[in-house]
């Protein structure tokens, strides 16, 4: 046991997800990016390696020094289990980040339940074995859907809750909803469905998290899909990317898109390289989302602006023109939808700025491809020279369940944007970069095809999976036969 423990167990009576340690300088306690009061002195370096024991031990000093930066994993007895952030400093000196591993609360005990009739299982719907009781609140709802690690809650009235877990869709109760009840809306809201008009938002549920919203008509009545968004941003590592993406993070200017279909895990890909800009470097980094998803943090020497559209700021282009003026680094972009919006990320881009978006589309050509036909025919080649210029990499990704166990496994493609990838965009020429993309793996690139081969040999995702997912089933098999 690590002497830590001792000041990790303040963070967890006073509620707090982060402690940060550096020699010479006065510990931190932080909840979910907010400062909390904790009365340490400066900590020397010989009493933080105490404080760390095992946690420093020689082999990983020595890797530390070589690296610069580590990552460790670590359990507190008792308490639970922590991510380390251990990294130098110019000069002399280290810093030690402990991020609080969330863990969802263990389910009830499963009761029986009827079996899956065949209707159900070809519409790829599920009994769940347990589920909130009738007349649930909505924070025990979205608890329920957390605990069965959900993406989505759909709710509709008059109808049990659905789940979207792995993919798949499962009724969290047999319970119906009452809306009214629950009251998910705020008053301007419903009286916006009622004028026949959707809603979006982001919903906090205390002791439930946080959520994206979004509320329709339909001839069911009212529905509401709700995605559950995670709270501090995974790191990079812990993505498990076939190739690196931290160099993204290290480019001083350029636009970076991350691109798939909805719950491909664009987002949290996002939110995960703005995190780790944050820690790795010195920068201001102003975000713009629709809503505000991950709760990044600021580590010292850096400075974070969260921007809501709609709530702080009336578009994404009235906020993307404001960003220009507020001195960032990285500018994280949630989506790039209109060609005002992308026309100013990509002079942002080209103006000294590193630009993170998101975009809808299912590979790197076609994303490189929806960008240049957002704009009339005249526009085009311009559009295609500013791109050619100042793109720096595309990643398209999905997400297939596992062959064991639960969750699922990122497949992706990654473009990088070398002279040759520029010189085809620039010409048009977008159907050869598949080719670019088969030659280009000493420059970080790999196809989608090659991704899914790779993940089936390794036994990790199902054959079945990999060829629904695939954009070219012969590039498929050639590289599954290799």
């Amino acid at each position: 046991m690590a002497r830590v423990d001792s000041i990790l167990s303040i963070l967890i009576h006073q509620g707090a997800n982060e402690l940060r340690l550096g020699t010479d300088r006065e510990p931190k306690l932080l909840s979910r990016g907010m400062a909390k009061r904790l009365s340490i002195p400066s900590t020397p370096e010989e009493t933080l390696r105490e404080l760390l024991g095992e946690i420093l031990d020689a082999e990983r000093e020595e890797a530390l020094r070589a690296r610069g930066r580590l990552e460790v994993a670590y359990e507190a007895a008792g308490i639970g289990a922590f991510q380390v952030r251990l990294s130098t400093r110019e000069g002399a000196g280290f810093d030690a980040v402990f991020l609080r591993q969330e863990r969802p609360a263990p389910a009830p005990k499963p009761s029986p339940s009827p079996p899956e009739t065949e209707a159900e299982h070809a519409a790829g719907s599920v009994l769940a074995t347990v589920g909130p009781a009738a007349g649930a609140t909505l924070a025990q709802l979205l608890a329920s859907a957390g605990a069965l690690r959900a993406s989505d809650l759909h709710l509709a009235d008059g109808q049990p809750p659905v789940v979207r877990v792995d993919g798949r869709l499962r009724r969290l109760s047999e319970a119906p909803v009452d809306l009214r009840a629950l009251r998910p809306l705020t008053d301007d809201q419903e009286s916006a469905l009622t004028r026949g008009l959707s809603v979006d938002g982001g919903i906090e549920v205390p002791g439930a998290g946080r959520a994206r919203l979004h509320a329709f008509r339909c001839a069911e009545g009212v529905s509401i899909a709700l995605r559950l968004l995670p709270g501090a941003p995974p790191s990079l590592a812990s993505l498990g990317m076939p190739v690196p993406l931290q160099e993204l993070v290290e480019l001083p200017h350029g636009l970076v898109v991350v691109c798939g279909a909805t719950g491909s895990g664009k987002s949290t890909t996002l939110a995960a390289l703005a995190q780790d800009a944050l820690e790795r470097r010195s920068i201001m980094l102003v975000t713009l989302e629709d809503p505000i998803e991950a709760a990044l943090s600021a580590p010292k020497g850096s400075i974070v602006r969260r921007r809501e559209v709609g709530r702080d700021v009336s578009d994404f282009a009235t906020g993307l023109r404001d960003a220009l003026r507020e001195d960032p680094d990285v500018i994280l972009l949630g989506e790039m939808r209109d060609p005002e919006t992308i026309g100013l990320a990509l002079t942002a881009a080209e103006t000294g700025h590193l630009v993170l978006s998101s975009l809808h589309s299912r590979s790197t050509a076609s994303a490189i491809e929806r960008i240049v036909d957002v704009y009339p025919a005249a526009r085009q080649q311009q559009i295609r020279v500013q791109l050619a210029d100042s793109l720096r990499a595309v990643v398209a990704q999905r997400l297939l369940p596992r062959v064991r166990g639960t969750g699922r496994v990122p497949a992706v493609e990654v473009l990088r944007v070398t002279h040759a990838v520029a010189a085809l965009i620039r010409e048009g020429k977008t159907a050869q970069i598949a080719t670019a993309l088969q030659s280009g793996r000493r420059d970080g690139m790999i196809s989608l095809e090659r991704c899914l081969a790779d993940r089936v040999r390794a036994g990790e995702i199902r054959m079945e999976d990999a060829r629904a997912a695939a954009n070219d089933l012969e590039g498929f098999a050639i590289y599954l036969a290799k």
